[in-house]
């Protein structure tokens, strides 16, 4: 088996969204994975989680008391005031604008995006996975510096509805 045939394979997984192939057949025995399977993504989540509840400190306050009936609470965030909503990052991983870092970012605040616009990249596991709004709107601000590191659920841009 010769580099083509093996880069031939990858175009295939890549073509029909396979995350794993393995051949054996006389003296080859292939396996190719791409990204995490379910059984490491579950382990990277719950260590994360675990590291993250020892780094939150205890509450020193009681909660704050219910507001007077027919009052309007203000929103904690600020989200529901301005009807922006969040693209939130589906894996642990590096952040990226644009496809190349002498490319264009693939949107920048004002642009529209729809459920199938590509906004970003993250990088995990050597694998560039790009990440798509999945709603409709104007982005109104990016959360994340090109670059970093990201945690799955982690905000990376605001979107209001256009």
């Amino acid at each position: 088996m010769d580099f083509e045939e093996i880069r031939q394979i990858v175009e295939l997984m890549d073509e029909h969204q396979l995350s794993l192939f393995h051949l054996e057949r006389e003296g080859i025995n292939l396996k190719l994975k791409k990204g995490m399977d379910a059984d490491e993504m579950a382990a990277l989540i719950q260590a994360q989680q675990q590291s993250f509840a020892s780094a939150v400190p205890a509450p020193t306050q009681a909660p704050p008391a219910p507001a007077a009936a027919g009052s309007v609470p203000e929103p904690a965030d600020g989200l529901a005031a301005t009807n922006e909503r969040e693209i939130a990052s589906p894996m642990v991983g590096t952040f990226y604008r644009s496809p190349s870092p002498d490319a264009s970012a693939f949107v920048s605040v004002g642009d529209e995006v729809n459920e199938e616009s590509v906004v970003c990249i993250v990088e995990a596991m050597k694998v560039m996975n790009e990440i798509k709004a999945e709603l409709k709107g104007k982005v109104t601000k990016v959360l994340v510096e090109d670059g970093t590191p990201v945690q799955y659920g982690q905000p990376l841009f605001l979107v209001s509805d256009a």
